[in-house]
Protein backbone atom coordinates (compact mmCIF):
# COMPACT_ATOMS: atom_id res chain seq x y z
CA UNK A 1 0.00 0.00 0.00
CA UNK A 2 2.65 2.44 0.70
CA UNK A 3 4.64 1.42 -2.34
CA UNK A 4 1.45 2.30 -4.29
CA UNK A 5 1.29 5.90 -2.05
CA UNK A 6 4.72 6.79 -3.03
CA UNK A 7 5.03 5.78 -7.02
CA UNK A 8 1.14 6.04 -7.96
CA UNK A 9 0.55 4.11 -11.17
CA UNK A 10 3.53 2.82 -10.87
CA UNK A 11 2.57 -1.17 -12.43
CA UNK A 12 0.66 0.89 -15.22
CA UNK A 13 2.83 0.99 -18.80
CA UNK A 14 0.99 4.66 -18.88
CA UNK A 15 3.79 5.37 -16.37
CA UNK A 16 6.93 7.26 -17.07
CA UNK A 17 9.88 8.67 -15.14
CA UNK A 18 9.44 11.96 -16.64
CA UNK A 19 5.95 12.20 -14.65
CA UNK A 20 8.17 12.98 -11.88
CA UNK A 21 11.47 14.03 -13.04
CA UNK A 22 11.42 17.28 -15.51
CA UNK A 23 13.96 15.84 -18.23
CA UNK A 24 13.55 19.45 -19.63
CA UNK A 25 15.57 21.11 -16.50
CA UNK A 26 19.45 22.22 -17.32
CA UNK A 27 20.76 19.75 -14.92
CA UNK A 28 19.27 16.61 -16.80
CA UNK A 29 19.59 18.12 -20.48
CA UNK A 30 22.83 16.23 -22.78
CA UNK A 31 25.11 18.98 -23.23
CA UNK A 32 24.23 19.98 -27.33
CA UNK A 33 20.55 19.65 -25.71
CA UNK A 34 21.57 22.67 -23.32
CA UNK A 35 23.64 24.45 -26.14
CA UNK A 36 20.69 24.63 -28.45
CA UNK A 37 18.58 26.02 -25.97
CA UNK A 38 21.24 29.03 -24.07
CA UNK A 39 23.24 29.45 -26.42
CA UNK A 40 22.10 32.56 -27.91
CA UNK A 41 21.18 33.74 -24.49
CA UNK A 42 24.35 33.10 -23.35
CA UNK A 43 26.35 34.51 -26.06
CA UNK A 44 24.51 37.66 -25.06
CA UNK A 45 25.49 37.66 -21.75
CA UNK A 46 29.13 37.29 -22.77
CA UNK A 47 28.75 40.03 -25.18
CA UNK A 48 27.58 42.50 -22.96
CA UNK A 49 30.18 41.68 -20.07
CA UNK A 50 33.11 41.71 -22.90
CA UNK A 51 31.45 45.03 -23.77
CA UNK A 52 31.12 46.72 -20.23
CA UNK A 53 34.55 44.96 -19.23
CA UNK A 54 36.75 46.76 -22.40
CA UNK A 55 34.79 50.26 -21.76
CA UNK A 56 35.18 50.60 -18.17
CA UNK A 57 39.71 50.59 -18.90
CA UNK A 58 38.56 53.94 -20.76
CA UNK A 59 35.20 55.22 -19.98
CA UNK A 60 36.78 57.74 -16.70
CA UNK A 61 39.85 59.08 -18.87
CA UNK A 62 38.00 59.35 -22.14
CA UNK A 63 34.20 60.02 -21.87
CA UNK A 64 33.18 61.39 -18.87
CA UNK A 65 36.02 63.47 -17.59
CA UNK A 66 37.25 63.79 -20.73
CA UNK A 67 39.72 66.94 -21.68
CA UNK A 68 39.35 68.16 -23.85
CA UNK A 69 35.39 67.22 -23.52
CA UNK A 70 34.29 65.23 -26.11
CA UNK A 71 31.60 65.98 -28.85
CA UNK A 72 28.24 65.47 -28.04
CA UNK A 73 27.66 63.04 -30.59
CA UNK A 74 29.87 60.40 -28.73
CA UNK A 75 27.83 60.09 -26.06
CA UNK A 76 24.99 59.59 -28.48
CA UNK A 77 26.84 57.33 -29.92
CA UNK A 78 27.80 55.28 -27.24
CA UNK A 79 24.16 55.43 -26.15
CA UNK A 80 22.73 53.24 -29.54
CA UNK A 81 25.85 51.43 -29.27
CA UNK A 82 24.85 50.10 -25.66
CA UNK A 83 21.04 49.76 -26.89
CA UNK A 84 22.26 47.64 -29.49
CA UNK A 85 23.78 45.38 -26.95
CA UNK A 86 21.18 45.31 -24.67
CA UNK A 87 18.48 45.13 -27.47
CA UNK A 88 20.37 41.84 -28.29
CA UNK A 89 19.90 40.61 -24.74
CA UNK A 90 16.46 40.96 -24.50
CA UNK A 91 15.65 39.44 -27.96
CA UNK A 92 17.77 36.23 -26.88
CA UNK A 93 15.69 36.22 -23.49
CA UNK A 94 12.74 36.48 -25.26
CA UNK A 95 13.31 33.63 -27.02
CA UNK A 96 14.61 31.00 -24.45
CA UNK A 97 11.50 32.20 -22.68
CA UNK A 98 9.75 30.81 -25.45
CA UNK A 99 7.66 34.37 -26.06
CA UNK A 100 8.30 34.43 -29.97
CA UNK A 101 5.36 36.71 -31.19
CA UNK A 102 6.72 39.36 -28.86
CA UNK A 103 10.39 38.91 -30.30
CA UNK A 104 9.09 39.19 -33.64
CA UNK A 105 7.37 42.57 -33.10
CA UNK A 106 10.56 43.93 -31.48
CA UNK A 107 11.77 43.27 -34.54
CA UNK A 108 11.01 46.58 -35.97
CA UNK A 109 12.67 48.03 -33.12
CA UNK A 110 16.14 46.19 -34.10
CA UNK A 111 15.62 47.24 -37.71
CA UNK A 112 15.51 51.46 -36.19
CA UNK A 113 18.16 50.67 -33.81
CA UNK A 114 20.44 48.60 -35.89
CA UNK A 115 19.89 50.96 -38.74
CA UNK A 116 20.92 53.96 -36.44
CA UNK A 117 23.98 52.05 -35.05
CA UNK A 118 25.05 52.35 -39.07
CA UNK A 119 24.40 55.84 -39.18
CA UNK A 120 25.65 57.11 -35.79
CA UNK A 121 28.76 55.16 -35.91
CA UNK A 122 30.15 56.21 -39.73
CA UNK A 123 29.23 59.69 -38.45
CA UNK A 124 31.02 59.23 -35.01
CA UNK A 125 34.02 58.21 -36.64
CA UNK A 126 34.29 61.09 -38.97
CA UNK A 127 33.67 63.57 -36.50
CA UNK A 128 36.40 61.73 -33.39
CA UNK A 129 38.95 61.32 -36.41
CA UNK A 130 38.48 65.40 -37.05
CA UNK A 131 38.54 65.66 -33.37
CA UNK A 132 41.87 64.02 -33.42
CA UNK A 133 43.06 66.57 -35.92
CA UNK A 134 41.93 69.69 -34.20
CA UNK A 135 42.48 68.25 -30.55
CA UNK A 136 45.86 66.10 -30.66
CA UNK A 137 47.83 66.93 -33.83
CA UNK A 138 46.04 64.07 -36.39
CA UNK A 139 47.54 61.27 -33.88
CA UNK A 140 45.41 58.00 -34.81
CA UNK A 141 43.08 60.21 -36.50
CA UNK A 142 43.59 57.81 -40.20
CA UNK A 143 43.78 55.31 -37.77
CA UNK A 144 40.30 55.93 -36.15
CA UNK A 145 38.61 56.37 -39.22
CA UNK A 146 39.80 53.15 -40.54
CA UNK A 147 38.87 51.29 -37.94
CA UNK A 148 35.58 52.29 -37.06
CA UNK A 149 34.83 52.12 -40.69
CA UNK A 150 35.47 48.90 -41.09
CA UNK A 151 33.89 47.65 -37.68
CA UNK A 152 30.58 49.47 -38.96
CA UNK A 153 31.13 48.34 -42.55
CA UNK A 154 30.73 44.38 -41.00
CA UNK A 155 28.22 45.12 -38.66
CA UNK A 156 26.27 46.67 -41.59
CA UNK A 157 26.75 43.95 -44.02
CA UNK A 158 25.73 41.22 -41.93
CA UNK A 159 22.93 43.14 -40.32
CA UNK A 160 21.15 43.75 -43.80
CA UNK A 161 21.29 40.41 -44.60
CA UNK A 162 19.96 39.21 -41.61
CA UNK A 163 17.37 41.59 -42.25
CA UNK A 164 17.04 40.05 -45.72
CA UNK A 165 16.32 36.56 -44.23
CA UNK A 166 14.85 37.50 -41.07
CA UNK A 167 11.78 34.99 -42.01
CA UNK A 168 14.51 32.09 -41.97
CA UNK A 169 15.52 31.87 -38.29
CA UNK A 170 18.45 29.51 -38.67
CA UNK A 171 19.73 32.59 -41.23
CA UNK A 172 18.64 35.34 -39.44
CA UNK A 173 19.88 34.48 -35.47
CA UNK A 174 23.59 33.55 -36.97
CA UNK A 175 23.72 36.83 -38.85
CA UNK A 176 22.96 38.94 -36.06
CA UNK A 177 24.95 37.12 -33.47
CA UNK A 178 27.98 37.34 -36.50
CA UNK A 179 26.87 41.14 -36.73
CA UNK A 180 26.92 41.90 -32.74
CA UNK A 181 29.90 40.78 -32.47
CA UNK A 182 31.29 42.91 -35.25
CA UNK A 183 31.26 45.62 -32.82
CA UNK A 184 33.00 44.50 -30.07
CA UNK A 185 36.21 44.89 -31.42
CA UNK A 186 36.95 48.78 -30.06
CA UNK A 187 36.18 46.50 -26.58
CA UNK A 188 38.47 44.48 -27.24
CA UNK A 189 40.80 46.96 -27.92
CA UNK A 190 40.63 48.47 -24.72
CA UNK A 191 41.51 45.08 -22.94
CA UNK A 192 44.48 45.49 -20.91
CA UNK A 193 47.66 44.31 -22.91
CA UNK A 194 48.37 41.82 -20.81
CA UNK A 195 44.98 40.37 -21.68
CA UNK A 196 44.91 41.41 -25.33
CA UNK A 197 48.12 42.20 -26.98
CA UNK A 198 48.49 45.68 -29.23
CA UNK A 199 46.97 45.42 -32.86
CA UNK A 200 45.45 41.29 -31.38
CA UNK A 201 42.06 42.59 -30.65
CA UNK A 202 40.33 41.25 -34.08
CA UNK A 203 41.49 37.57 -32.23
CA UNK A 204 38.31 38.49 -29.92
CA UNK A 205 35.83 39.12 -32.30
CA UNK A 206 37.10 35.74 -34.08
CA UNK A 207 36.98 33.77 -31.08
CA UNK A 208 33.30 34.98 -30.18
CA UNK A 209 31.92 33.66 -33.80
CA UNK A 210 34.12 31.00 -33.22
CA UNK A 211 31.92 29.64 -30.39
CA UNK A 212 29.25 29.82 -32.60
CA UNK A 213 31.08 27.40 -34.95
CA UNK A 214 31.34 24.99 -31.94
CA UNK A 215 28.33 25.25 -31.27
CA UNK A 216 27.11 23.78 -34.75
CA UNK A 217 29.39 20.91 -34.72
CA UNK A 218 28.15 19.73 -31.01
CA UNK A 219 24.45 20.77 -31.54
CA UNK A 220 23.53 19.85 -35.50
CA UNK A 221 26.86 18.18 -36.46
CA UNK A 222 27.84 20.55 -39.13
CA UNK A 223 29.57 24.37 -39.63
CA UNK A 224 26.64 26.72 -40.93
CA UNK A 225 26.85 28.26 -44.34
CA UNK A 226 26.77 31.62 -42.31
CA UNK A 227 29.73 30.69 -40.61
CA UNK A 228 31.27 29.04 -42.87
CA UNK A 229 31.16 32.26 -45.19
CA UNK A 230 31.13 34.73 -42.37
CA UNK A 231 34.84 33.65 -40.62
CA UNK A 232 37.10 33.81 -43.53
CA UNK A 233 35.74 36.60 -44.87
CA UNK A 234 36.44 38.56 -41.09
CA UNK A 235 39.87 36.88 -41.09
CA UNK A 236 41.22 38.33 -44.51
CA UNK A 237 39.39 41.67 -44.17
CA UNK A 238 40.50 42.34 -41.05
CA UNK A 239 44.10 41.16 -41.95
CA UNK A 240 43.63 43.52 -45.22
CA UNK A 241 42.58 46.57 -42.84
CA UNK A 242 45.27 45.57 -40.18
CA UNK A 243 48.24 45.89 -42.86
CA UNK A 244 46.08 49.01 -44.56
CA UNK A 245 46.57 50.98 -41.02
CA UNK A 246 49.91 49.43 -40.19
CA UNK A 247 51.71 49.89 -43.56
CA UNK A 248 49.65 53.26 -43.97
CA UNK A 249 50.51 53.42 -47.82
CA UNK A 250 49.66 56.93 -49.63
CA UNK A 251 46.68 55.90 -51.40
CA UNK A 252 44.54 55.33 -47.94
CA UNK A 253 45.76 58.50 -46.32
CA UNK A 254 44.62 60.71 -49.32
CA UNK A 255 41.29 58.56 -49.05
CA UNK A 256 40.69 59.46 -45.53
CA UNK A 257 42.25 63.05 -46.05
CA UNK A 258 39.36 63.55 -48.45
CA UNK A 259 36.66 61.67 -46.45
CA UNK A 260 37.97 64.34 -43.34
CA UNK A 261 38.08 67.32 -45.62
Amino acid sequence: MRANIESPNIGSRSWHPTQILDVSSPITMKPARLLDRYFYFFMSLLIAATVMYGFSQTVEQRLIHAVPSRPFLLYVHGVIFSGWVAFFFFQSLLIRTHNVRLHRTMGWLGVALGSAVFVIGIWTAIVMSRFRILHFQGRGAVQNLGLSFYDIGAFGVAFALAMVWRKRPEYHRRLILVATCALTSAAFGRFPAHLMPQHWFFIGVDLLVVLGVVRDLIVIRRIHRVYLIALPAFVLSQCAVMYVLLSQPPYWTKIANAILR
